[in-house]
């Protein structure tokens, strides 16, 4: 079995699509199921206005064709709405190939924090582009339930996992810092509602790891804050498992991995009681959801690292993985028929992880 994932996040960005679909190349590897990826690498690109440090890539139909049928896929599944997702979309319509989607990102709210677009407008056209998808995969209940309700069809869960080895309390490296320590992991920027959690009177030491368009403001009016800059591998682990508590102030992610990857590194959770941390954390003993995200804060310096770690060793790689491939499954049979006999392919396993590049 091949399967082929066409994305537009990808290196050099550092988030949790990125973060996700690597992890889920390296399981499906372990399950015997090839992966390759279709990315934006190769392709020319242009800034985005909002985002300087990220690019949009201009993907060329006839070289998106090319990657496809090099790839050989058995499945195609399109994870994100960008320019790739909607190249590798228009692909599968025009030769009848189904395919599923994953919806990972609120981009309707993501836009609507920056320009004057209702949120329903948004939804529309992400409604559309998930229509003919045979599955569309969605990291939570509560998320289904709120794309259901939006007109969505064709949902199934596909929940998220953690690298239990990776993120662990044993790579805790002190922070020099005054404890206790309230961590933030994450994009700076405006639909992370990151104010929430800056702008709250704790003790200790407040710090932030990551990047993004809000930060030199952020930085200039948040002076007792600790931005540590972008970090990923031993180093992330290590500053999770510095921290006291793990302070996750989003209302519009649709998982949240670091909330995963906090409780790995035996941190408790302090968060909002909204999708996400009600779907990650609920009423488990790992962390506290409160609209009082100060109470929340304090509270959850009471929490065990042990149950959080725990906790969060049931949420593995391997699970997610088969929940990825049960869906697939569902146009499995069909996703042969129309390959193989549209494109004369003949399925054949792929290095997992192997980049369709120029």
């Amino acid at each position: 079995m091949n399967v082929l994932i066409a994305t537009d996040a990808w290196h050099p960005q550092i988030n949790g699509v990125v973060r996700t679909l690597q992890s889920l190349a390296e399981s499906l590897r372990s399950l015997g199921v090839g992966c390759a990826f279709l990315t934006p690498d190769g392709f020319p690109s242009v800034p985005l206005p909002s985002y300087p440090q990220l690019r949009l890539s201009l993907p060329r139909s006839r070289e998106i064709a090319r990657r496809i049928e090099s790839a050989r896929p058995d499945a195609i599944h399109i994870a994100t709405e960008g320019p790739i997702g909607i190249a590798a979309r228009r692909y599968c319509l025009a030769r009848g190939l189904p395919f599923t989607t994953s919806f990972t990102t609120k981009f309707a709210e993501y836009i609507s924090a920056r320009v004057p677009v209702p949120v329903s407008w948004g939804y529309g056209v992400l409604r559309r582009f998930h229509a003919p998808a045979a599955v569309t995969m969605v990291s939570t209940s509560s998320l289904m339930e709120d794309l259901s309700e939006r007109g969505f069809t064709h949902l199934r869960k596909w929940s998220r996992g953690v690298d239990v080895a990776l993120f662990n309390p044993e790579k805790f490296a002190p922070l020099d810092l005054p404890r206790p320590i309230f961590l933030n992991v994450g994009r700076i920027a405006v639909e992370k509602n990151l104010e929430a959690f800056l702008a709250l009177d704790l003790p200790g030491s407040k710090v932030v790891v990551g990047s993004g368009p809000q930060q030199e403001d952020l930085k200039a009016r948040y002076r007792d804050v600790h931005f540590l800059g972008a970090a990923s591998g031993e180093k992330l682990a290590a500053c999770y498992a510095a921290a006291d508590v793990f302070v996750f102030p989003s209302r519009t992610d649709t998982f949240g991995i670091v909330q995963l990857e906090a409780l790995a590194s035996g941190v408790p959770i302090a968060a909002l009681p909204v999708p996400g941390p009600l779907d990650v954390v609920g009423d488990a003993p790992v962390g506290v959801l409160s609209e009082d995200l100060q109470a929340a804060c304090i509270g959850a310096l009471s929490i065990s690292r042990k149950a959080c770690r725990a906790y969060a060793l049931e949420y593995t790689w391997e699970k997610s993985a088969r929940q990825f491939m049960s869906n697939i499954a569902v146009i499995e049979g069909t996703s042969r028929r129309a390959v193989g006999g549209t494109l004369g392919f003949k399925p054949q396993r792929c290095n997992t992880g192997a980049m369709l590049a120029d």
